[in-house]
């Protein structure tokens, strides 16, 4: 710290004499022209003779990355949001004025330059400098050994500075969008319509997840951050928008983990007079088409193993999937006993709440979420557990519902909706049971959203997919941290 302080020292120092000098610190604009990635594409297989005969200058802007002083002259590196270029300072070629300018400017700083390209006698591409402008002056030191620092904490803490010197957590980012994007594109494309659903709610629905709780001074009430707009956009296809989907983000007051952000992004979805099965085959589509335009095929490497998306995709019940990759035993199935013997083996923390079927997801998460690796899709969830879907026709017990696995997590929630307003009243009711047992994470009930069934929802299939795992799995990333660009983090 007494190293840093003393260089921010040095660099106030610098800024004071700049001033001295007359110049302006932080002006308002600076003139660009071009980007160094346009430079690149029109002049990048030029070879040195054709640099020669090309005299228009050009204007280019960015931050310092790296400086070698030589004393009449220095080389550069300058970084903007397309990539970077060097650039050759001499004192015969610009004022007096402008040299002494530069003679004061740090790496960090940011630069305008105007000139013409040549190659150095490396080859390496340069912008000869005509003239030059201090942009911004920087007061405080890029780290010099980001990339040997182990404290992965300190850069989700100082995001910005992550961006600045590491170039591949920029294309991180730059993926994202993509990947967005092309999930855009896809649902408008199927004719869904792009919808809002708010973020403070009277009553928090959709996902069985403690809420964020917030006062409202005005209304005088109690309001909670979403944890799933599913609720509302379910009253939108009452409405009759048989089409929407929403791009979102959610809180829900839980723990963070390398899977877990208290505050996350969701692509949700509804499609009228569709069941869970169309579903299936919706996302088989949508994946493909998501990783051709990013990642180009339909093979990825995923923490070291190769994910194949290929259709079709594995398709499992529950019950198979804990027996055969599970290695669980028949009893456990059928006898609640048995099961809780067994998931406390397993060391599997249990509330005295916990139904059987609530027993039995928590032993497929514990044995058998991590060897899914293939997509794959795990039908016949327990009705217990899945207080918004439809019952099966022919099992009651279990519903109409999927949860998508890649990569040994959750991708993806989809069911065929629960439509009958008698039925989910009464799913309501058990969910407000659970709660006053003390379960923060039951449903709340939802007077209105009933009364929006009691007018008709259409057969309704309707699914959740968490964008930032998805974005983990095609970054090749091994925590959702480093794919948020601000994480929740502890206090310091």
């Amino acid at each position: 710290m007494e190293k840093i302080s003393k260089v921010i020292e040095e660099r106030v120092n610098k800024a004071k004499k700049l001033k001295d000098l007359g110049v302006n610190l932080y002006p308002a604009g600076c003139h660009t022209d071009t980007t160094i990635s346009e430079v690149v594409k029109n002049f990048g297989d030029m070879d040195a003779e054709a640099l020669e005969r090309e005299t228009k200058t050009y204007s280019l802007s960015g931050r310092i990355v790296a400086l070698r002083n030589f004393g009449k002259a220095s080389f550069i590196h300058i970084q903007d949001r397309t990539g970077r270029i060097q650039s050759y300072i001499r004192k015969d070629r610009v004022s007096e004025a402008k040299f002494e300018t530069f003679k004061l400017m740090d790496i960090g700083d940011f630069i305008g330059i105007k000139g013409t390209f040549f190659r150095t006698r490396t080859g390496e591409l340069t912008i000869l400098a005509k003239d030059l402008t201090l942009v911004t002056k920087s007061l405080r030191p890029l780290p010099e050994k980001w990339h040997g620092l182990t404290d992965v904490e300190t850069r989700y803490r100082q995001r910005y500075v992550d961006l600045i010197v590491n170039r591949q957590v920029k294309d991180v980012f730059v993926t994202r969008s993509r990947i967005i994007q092309a999930i855009r594109d896809f649902f408008v494309n199927k004719d869904f319509l792009e919808v809002e659903t708010p973020m403070m709610q009277p009553i928090p629905g959709g996902a069985t997840a403690k809420p964020f709780k917030t006062y409202h001074n005005a209304l005088g009430m109690d309001l909670y951050l979403r944890v799933a707009p599913e609720l509302y956009l379910k009253r939108l296809v009452v409405g009759g928008l048989e089409r929407v989907f929403e791009i979102n983000r959610n809180f829900r007051n839980e723990g963070i983990s390398i899977k877990h952000n208290p505050e996350f992004t969701m692509l949700e979805f509804y499609m009228a007079y569709a069941t869970y099965e169309d579903l299936m085959e919706l996302n088989e589509e949508l994946f493909t088409k998501v990783l051709q335009k990013v990642c180009g095929g339909s093979i990825i490497e995923y923490q070291g193993e190769t994910i194949d998306f290929t259709p079709p995709w594995a398709r499992i019940t529950l019950f198979d999937a804990l027996k055969d990759i599970g290695g669980v035993e028949e009893a456990v199935l059928h006898d609640k006993k048995s099961a809780v013997d067994f998931a406390l083996e397993c060391q599997i923390k249990l509330t005295e709440r916990d139904g059987h079927g609530q027993i039995l997801t928590k032993i497929f998460d514990h044995l058998v979420e991590p060897k899914l690796m293939r997509p794959t899709f795990i039908i016949g969830y327990p009705t217990e557990v899945s207080p918004l879907s439809r019952r099966n026709d022919e099992n009651p017990n279990i519903t109409d519902r999927f949860e998508l696995f890649i990569g040994g997590r959750e991708i993806a929630n989809a069911f065929t909706e629960l439509n009958d307003p008698v039925d989910q009243r009464g799913r309501f009711e058990h969910q407000v049971a659970l709660r006053e047992t003390g379960d923060e994470e039951a449903l709340f009930m939802d007077a209105d959203y009933l009364r929006a069934l009691e007018y008709g929802m259409p057969p309704t299939a309707g699914e959740g997919i968490g964008v930032d795992r998805l974005v983990m799995l095609l970054t090749d990333s091994p925590s959702i941290r480093d794919v948020i660009l601000f994480p929740q983090l502890r206090s310091k």
